[in-house]
Formats: structure tokens, sequence, C-alpha cells
């Protein structure tokens, strides 16, 4: 492709000279029909390169803020060696202060994870992974080597004849067509074989393998971008050919978007049967948002209804935004050989690939134009995948709250039972009574003399075990019930956001832990043990010593434990009269001060134990969020500060 400028290349992309259209076999033109048509689709093509007076304005300014950049003192990085064999643009500096800035915003993006199936992952890893391909595959290969290729990307629908009108454009086959083609898997770039350095490097698409065209043969699979080098191509242009934007593969139109993020230019194929398909204006409104430089392709056209269609289409680009692309149209044809057009139907769209090709501030106005559209898309794209990542900052404040909440009534409520009395009933209440009642208690506690101590102890044994026990198994079912209560609340919560069941049955559900009520267990029984450890702490054995008085400390703890379960306030401390209450028999051992510090002690050994056991059944909830790795509420913060230095930088 030889051009005004460029002296190496082929006849790929060359000015075409002038020869009649040819029509179809059997058809003859009517008069003022066909020849209207086109007069009417000339009149209304506009060239990519070609922005309202307004617009223009505003790209040259940029431009010069970006040479501006440039030039800054202690900004500015040796100029970029260019790709082997190059030729095609001016040598530029790199803006190493811009490239930081947009390094910074890539890690800052990068570090961003979301959290599979809670609200917010799927719009936010789509709107993450896009940015950052867009980054990696276009923006910063571009601002570190300005004076690349200028990649044009022919896409579109399926069987509009991409890859003929590429074979077409090149001036030689380097592409297989048909409905199942090779290019529906491996995508082909055409590129000057000077060029090909460029595109095999991995400043260049830097995910994706690549291989060299061995013919046709097209070797490689899925996800692989063969390069075609021709010398019909000029230095600096490549032209490739992209899978289908509406393939039935969800990933044969991924892997389209991917390429088209790293396109300089798009030329859209679509045809006359299928170009009001939703997936079409899809990526057309992208190239609208992004401000890309855009050349819009209808073809097979019948010669039936033509001015109608294309009336049609226009309106559609007119109401979509898209007024100012560059049309063209293709008509309906059989006459193609050896993969290519042979008639002159594709001759506007060389015509201008020319132009763009062989003008080097044209080419470098196309080339800017997308640039800063893409650039400056990323100051809306940013703040839309920072609302996704504020989504799922919210459901994971929602998850914690659920969690904290549940597990801090339960204490509570652990913390009231312990205190107004209600877990004096049943067999504990009796075991007490039956205690307190025969004066066992009184003589347990204090006894003249060692031998009738012994004798007691052994009267009195079986009861006081039973009753030491009896407040085990209470405390014990006290925190097996309020650690259960408490799972159940988080699992409730958890499962009315949507998508936080599978978190639910990762952490276990609302089942209790295994092992809870043996930990239970052993926290009530070390408890009863220090509350015996604090009687002698005290020193109220040695004041009793003093009285020639002996203590019984296991049978001081069981007195104390029943006045911090709260007897006092229970109906049969009303009603009993006959037997001291506990409180009474306290005081008279520690005194009133010492009691309540003792009873204050014991009561939050308590606590902090109940709550040592809670914080393991919920550790199954924190660890299940943990590893969710939803987004902390800084990556926000953050997401919105680099967005904002970029603003500033561009």
């Amino acid at each position: 492709m030889t051009s005004n400028n460029d002296k190496k290349g082929g006849t790929a992309m060359t000015r075409p000279p002038a020869v009649p259209e040819v029509t179809g076999p059997g058809e003859t033109e009517p008069d003022g029909a066909t020849r209207a048509d086109r007069g009417a689709a000339d009149t209304s093509r506009e060239r990519v390169g070609q922005v309202s007076p307004e617009r223009d304005e505003g790209r040259q300014a940029a431009g010069e803020h970006e040479q501006g950049r440039s030039n800054g003192a202690g900004d500015a990085a040796p100029d970029a060696a260019p790709p082997s064999g190059a030729k095609h643009r001016a040598q530029t500096s790199v803006d190493t202060r811009f490239e930081r800035v947009l390094e910074a915003l890539r890690a800052q993006i990068r570090s961003i994870e979301f959290s599979d199936g809670l609200p917010g992952a799927t719009e936010g890893m789509t709107a993450r992974n896009d940015v950052l391909s867009q980054l990696d595959d276009y923006v910063l290969p571009r601002v570190r080597r300005p004076d690349v290729p200028l990649l044009i990307a022919v896409a579109g629908s399926t069987g509009a004849g991409k890859s003929t009108l590429v074979n077409s454009l090149v001036g030689e086959q380097v592409t297989t067509t048909g409905v199942r083609r090779p290019t529906t898997n491996s995508p082909v770039l055409a590129c000057n074989p000077a060029d090909v350095g460029w595109f095999s490097e991995a400043s260049f698409l830097p995910t994706l393998p690549r291989v060299r065209q061995q013919g046709l043969a097209m070797p490689g699979k899925d996800g692989m971008l063969v390069l075609a080098a021709s010398e019909c191509m000029p230095e600096g242009v490549a032209l490739l050919d992209t899978p289908d934007v509406d393939s039935a593969v969800a990933a044969h139109h991924e892997f389209a978007a991917k390429f088209l993020d790293a396109a300089d230019l798009w030329v859209f194929v679509t045809t006359s049967t299928r170009y009001a398909d939703a997936r079409v204006w899809e990526f057309l409104q992208v190239a609208r948002d992004r401000d890309t430089s855009l050349g819009v392709v209808l073809s097979r056209v019948p010669r039936r209804g033509h001015a109608q269609l294309l009336d049609h289409f226009g309106a559609m680009l007119e109401a979509n935004g898209l007024g100012n692309a560059t049309r063209f149209a293709i008509p309906e044809t059989d006459q193609i050989s050896q993969e290519r057009f042979t008639s002159n139907v594709a001759d506007d769209i060389r015509t201008y690939l020319a132009d763009v090709a062989g003008d080097l501030a044209q080419r470098d106005l196309v080339s800017r134009r997308t640039f800063i559209g893409v650039v400056d898309s990323f100051l809306t794209r940013v703040p839309e995948l920072t609302k996704q990542v504020e989504t799922q900052v919210e459901v994971g404040r929602k998850l914690s709250l659920a969690v904290e909440s549940a597990y801090s009534a339960a204490l509570q409520r652990a913390a009231t039972s312990i205190g107004d009395g209600s877990l004096l009933g049943g067999n504990l209440l009796a075991r007490w009574q039956e205690i307190a009642t025969s004066g066992e208690l009184v003589r347990t506690m204090r006894l003249r003399n060692r031998r009738k101590a012994e004798a007691a102890e052994q009267e009195t044994a079986a009861r006081v075990r039973a009753l030491e026990q009896a407040i085990r198994d209470t405390l014990e079912a006290l925190v097996v019930s309020t650690a259960e209560r408490a799972a159940e609340d988080v699992a409730a919560d958890w499962d009315t956001i949507p998508g936080a069941d599978a978190l639910t049955e990762r952490a276990g559900g609302a089942q209790p832990s295994e092992g809870l009520g043996q930990r239970a267990r052993e926290a009530v029984k070390e408890w009863q043990a220090s509350v015996q450890e604090m009687i002698s702490a005290d020193g109220a054995t040695k004041r009793s010593v003093a009285r020639v008085v002996t203590i019984d400390k296991e049978a001081i703890a069981l007195v104390l434990i029943i006045e911090l379960l709260g007897y006092a306030a229970t109906r049969a401390a009303a009603e009993n009269r006959s037997a001291p209450p506990p409180q009474r028999l306290l005081k008279g051992l520690f005194g009133s001060e010492a009691l309540r510090s003792i009873g204050k002690r014991a009561r939050d050994d308590l606590y902090s134990r109940i709550s040592a056991v809670l914080d393991e059944e919920r550790a199954r909830f924190d660890g299940t969020l943990a590893a969710a790795k939803l987004p902390g509420e800084t990556d926000a913060v953050q997401l919105y500060q680099a967005t904002y230095n970029l603003e500033i930088a561009r």
C-alpha cells in the first residue's frame, strides 16, 4: 500500500483509479436510481478525522497541552526508540509525569478485589477488567511509545464480510473467509514487515499469545493473534481482522472488544439485515462515548431499497449520537475472487484509509482523537467503577455489622440472664434449697474443729457436688444456646443480602460449630475454679483463721455464685425465709466492700470467658468475610483521588 508520503510498501489502500461500478450478473443500473443513491451516500459521508470546529479547537488545545507537559522541566524522558524499521511518525518525548499518574491509577484499580456473587461484583469486575485492559493494551503503550504504528480494527457482525474487506484493502489474501473461518478463533493482523517487530513485542497486547502466519494455515488456537506480514501494507499502519462482536460464543465477542480497545481507528462493518441488532449498537455506543475515530460500513446492501436502507441506517446513527461517523456502503455482490472483491465496491473505504495512512498529520489526528477520547472516558468510567466498589463496601459493612450485632446482643443476653435470677430454676434451684435449708451450708462454711469439719464434709459432699454440677450445667446451657442464637441471627441477616447465602453456607450456616459444648463446659469449669482462687486471694481465709474458723472455699464459692446469679431477685428468695440468704452469709465473711469487689471481679471474669467462647464461634463468620476479599472503605476514596490526579495531569 503506497501512500503519498511513504516510499516503502505495496499497492494496498492506494487511491484507486476511476473504474465504472460493475453491476451484478444480469443486472442493469436504472437511470438515476443507483447513481442517485450513491450520490446521496457520498454527500452524507464525513471523514473520521474531521470534527466540528468547537471540538477541533478543544482537541488542538489538548494536543498543545500534551506538548507542554512533555517539555516540562524534569518530566521529559529520552526519546523512545521507534519500532524496528518504522518511518511513520515524528518522534515525541515521553511524558513521564503523565505516565506516572496512569501507572498509579492502574495500580490502584488492580488492587481492587470484588467478592463474586454479591451485589456490585459482576458490574465491578467487568468495569475493572475493561479499564485495566485498555490501560495495558492501548493507553500505556502509546504513552511510552508515541511513534507506534496506527492500528485499524475491522470489526462487526457475523457474515458481514470483514475478512473479504481486509483482503481487499491489503491487496492480497491474508485471511480466510466464510461462516466457519479461523478469524472467529484467531484474529489476523496485517502489517508491513518493518512493523512486525512492534506487534510481536509484549508491549502490544501483553497478555495475548501470538504467532507469525505461515501461508494461510493460520496456526494457533482460540485467543491467539496471527501476525501476517505483507509488503502491500505501508509502514506505520496495520489492519486487524477481529472476531465477530455478536458471536454466539461469549468469549469471541469479548475477544473482539479487547482488540477494539487497543485500536486507534475502528472500521465497523454490519449488514443490511443485522444493523439494527442490539449488540451492534452496544459497540457503536462505546465508540461514541469514548470519541473513538470511527468509520461505519453497511455491507450486503441489496439494490432494491438501497436508498431506504441507507436513510434508515443513517437515521439510527444520528439518533445514537454518531451522525459524524464516516459512512460507507457495500452492495450485495458475488464478484469475489481469491477472497477479495473484484469490483470497485470497496474503493471509497480504500481511499479513506489511504488518506489516513498517507498523511502523517491526519494519522496523528486520528490517533490523538482516539487517545484523548479514551483517557477522557476514564474520568467517567473509573467513577462508575468506584460506585460498584462502594456497593461492595456497603455490602461488606452490612455483613460485618450483622456478625457484630448478633454476637454483641448474644453477650448482652447472657449477662442479663446471669444477673436477673432467671437461671435459678429447675434442678439448680432445687439443689440450692436442699443444701441451704438443711443448715448444712453454714456448717460446711464454719466449723470449730477439723474432725467435725471432715465429718460434715462426708455428710454433705454429695449435695455440694450436685449443686456445683447443676451450676455448671446451667451456665454451659446458657453459653451454648446464646452462641446458637447468634449464629442463627447472622445467617438470617446474611440471607437477606442477594448472593450472601453462599457465604452463609461457606461459614457453616446457622448450626453451631463442632466442639461448642466442650468449649462451653471447659470455660464454666475454669471459671468456677477461678472463683475459688479469688476467695483465697481475698484474705477471707486468713481472717477466719484468726477467729479459729475453718473456711471451705468450695462451699463459699458456691454461695457467691448463687448470689451472682441473682438469687435475691428470684421468687424463691422472697418465699423461703428459713434459710439465710447468700448475701448475708457472704457479708459476714468478707464485709460489704470486699464482697462488692470480689463479686464484680467474678462476674467480669465470667463475662470474659463467655465472650471468648462467642468470639471463637463468630470467627468462622469473620473468616468467611475476610476470605471473600471485599474492597475496603479506603479503596473508593483512593480511586476518586486517582481519578482527580488523572484529570489534573491530562
